[in-house]
């Protein structure tokens, strides 16, 4: 009901200004419309149009904010605890660089921590089993089949975990090689593997084979794709191909998370292991949708189609002259010189 409230709301304001504003167009009504001065008769709908916009969107983003987070289950009913989520977290010291988020702003391991949680709240992480693996110059686990997020949630705040590596290069194989190893014994179709990087440089060969217990895969890249940053005289930034080519030698799907979260239809195309979701219903959280993009819509289309077609046509009426009001187009008389100056030019 505070959508409803806030969105009758507006729609009272958008009317009150909509009455002020008639008041003062027809002051200037023959400069606004010409001759006439009344503008185009399908006009009349403008403003019944301009409040139903903004009370449809209003209505839209508020009942769009309230809602809780829309959770994505697996086809596939099983018992809480059976199903195992595996996240591979590079923890080089790239991802320390500020270039991530939709500001800019973010360390590249600050929004990997975003997605992650974000990806926890829609996939109804109580069902599942988390694994935590750490990956820079070679992985080792962190968290093993914990079934409290918060545990992962406190190890996302920045905990400085590569100085628990030798220093060296990116090695995301031997991440997902130990994924691969910790779910070998899982039951099928129970586990989704999610890498969160910006890159590294992948051989040729050596990818691992993910046992059948993997029902689903998702790379998740952060960091910069055009400008990057230094770091040691380097210029780092995210390597979109590589992580691309990673996701398609595992057979999962890859999504750019720097600056938008994972979308909703692949979470829940991971969620449910990659089948297609069935058909649902409509629900509030759609009609809001709706509501926004309609809205939308017309608040910004009303404006420009007022502009091109909201007077009525006329002809600009100028003053006629006549044949005999017209001037003459005979050549100017030469003007007589006085004669004393004759006299000096002969």
């Amino acid at each position: 009901m505070v959508a409803e409230g806030i969105a009758l709301a507006v729609a009272a304001l958008a009317a009150l200004a909509e009455f002020i504003h008639a008041r003062r167009i027809r002051r200037v009504a023959f400069l606004a419309f010409g001759p006439t001065g009344r503008p185009s008769a399908w006009t009349r709908l403008a403003a019944p149009l301009h409040v139903s916009a903004l009370t449809a969107a209003t209505w839209g983003l508020v009942t769009l904010l309230l809602l809780p987070p829309q959770v994505f289950r697996s086809q596939e009913e099983r018992p809480p605890g059976e199903q195992h989520l595996v996240v591979l977290l590079d923890v080089s010291p790239s991802m320390l660089l500020k270039d991530a988020g939709p500001t800019g702003k973010q360390s590249r391991r600050q929004r990997a921590g975003d997605l992650l949680r974000s990806f926890f709240r829609r996939v109804d992480i109580d069902q599942y089993k988390v694994t935590l693996i750490a990956v820079y110059n070679g992985a080792m686990p962190v968290v093993v089949d914990t079934r409290d997020p918060d545990v992962v949630d406190n190890i996302l705040d920045d905990l400085p975990m590569h100085f628990a590596f030798e220093p060296g290069k990116t090695k995301l194989l031997e991440g997902l090689k130990l994924a691969a190893e910790t779910a070998r014994t899982w039951k099928p179709r129970s586990t989704i593997v999610l890498l969160l990087s910006d890159g590294d440089t992948v051989p040729s060969t050596g990818m691992p084979r993910m046992p059948a217990s993997v029902r689903a895969t998702l790379v998740v890249g952060v960091g910069d794709t055009r400008k990057g940053a230094y770091i040691d005289g380097t210029l780092s930034r995210q390597d979109q191909s590589t992580l691309r080519q990673i996701a398609i030698r595992l057979g999962g799907e890859y999504h750019n998370g720097n600056e938008k979260h994972i979308p909703s239809d692949l979470v829940l195309q991971v969620a449910q292991g990659g089948g297609k979701s069935e058909q649902r219903p409509w629900k509030r959280r759609e009609y809001a949708l709706l509501a926004v993009a309609l809205g939308s819509a017309i608040l910004a289309g009303l404006p420009l189609v007022l502009a091109w077609a909201g007077a009525t046509p006329f002809r600009r009426i100028g003053p006629v002259r006549s044949e005999k009001s017209a001037p003459s187009q005979r050549p100017a008389r030469k003007a007589k010189l006085p004669v004393a100056v004759e006299a000096n030019v002969v």
